[in-house]
């Protein structure tokens, strides 16, 4: 048993000595997004710092605990805050806790961000719903000895932001009124934001979003066959596309003044997940 499983396997058992809620669906929270949690009916609350070996987030607007409960009739755990590369975790740990949360029964995972945005169609407050990622410029989670208890060796990626999943958020946000935009988003390892060089470049690549996480998640939740999806809270416009500088502030302000569409996008798209369970 690889030392990586081993720990994940360590993580399990500990959850599993104070709870045995099975959930269908896993939430990630970012930036400014971690009210939604108070949306949620619970049933069971974890901190990070009681799950022995779990890695602890550090960023303000993360607070650092798994939510067991109900999204209507849908059974979830919902991450609280999440760890990032930038905070100087091995990449097995930044995916630790996606691993875990398909331990725990999820099949489903919708992923959510603050992020920059790099289409100039953009603007802060905007949803942008991931259609596809560049994983170039993160550590990718699956070097090193393949777990073969979790996936294959070479997993496809054609796929890896669920079609059946985004048609139906997209059904909802066009119910609610919400505009969603769509496209591709680039996972950078920050913690400096990126350069206006840097923003040049990337949008030549077609990137329409920037980040400091998500897109390794990803790939690790795709490795174990979870269907995903992925929601961007655009909170500014990247370096060089304004004459502003850019601040975390600034990142959590946009979350949270998005935050009550953000709700009704997730929790009604998250109610019909049980179409494709």
């Amino acid at each position: 048993m690889s030392e990586i499983y081993e720990k994940l396997n360590g993580c399990l058992k500990s959850v599993r000595a104070k709870t045995d809620f099975v959930p269908q669906v896993a939430i990630v929270l970012g930036s400014g997004l971690g009210d939604y949690a108070n949306d949620i009916k619970v049933e069971c609350e974890i901190d990070y710092h009681d799950i022995e070996g779990f890695p602890i987030s550090t960023v303000p607007g993360h607070a650092g605990k798994f939510i067991f409960g109900y999204v209507n009739d849908i059974p979830v755990v919902c991450m609280k805050g999440r760890v990032h590369y930038y905070e100087g975790y091995p990449i097995s740990d930044v995916v630790l806790p996606t691993r875990l949360m398909k331990l725990l029964g999820a099949k489903i995972l919708f992923l959510t961000n603050a992020s920059g945005g790099l289409n100039s169609s953009f603007k802060a407050g905007d949803f942008m719903m991931l259609t596809d990622h560049i994983s170039c410029f993160a550590p990718n989670p699956l070097i090193g000895q393949n777990i073969d208890e979790l996936g294959t060796r070479f997993p496809d990626m054609t796929h890896v932001y669920d079609e059946d999943l985004r048609k139906i958020i997209e059904e909802v946000a066009s119910k609610e009124g919400i505009d969603l935009k769509k496209g591709v988003y680039a996972q950078l390892t920050g913690p400096s934001f990126e350069s206006p060089a840097e923003i040049r470049m990337l949008r030549t690549l077609g990137v329409d979003a920037v980040g400091m996480s998500t897109v390794v998640e990803a790939i690790a939740a795709n490795h174990m066959g979870m269907k995903i999806c992925g929601i961007s809270c655009v909170c500014n416009l990247a370096a060089g596309m304004t004459d502003n500088p850019l601040t975390h502030d600034e990142v959590q302000a946009a979350a949270n003044e998005a935050a009550p569409k953000f709700k009704k996008l997730l929790t009604e798209s998250v109610s019909r997940f049980s179409e494709v369970l």
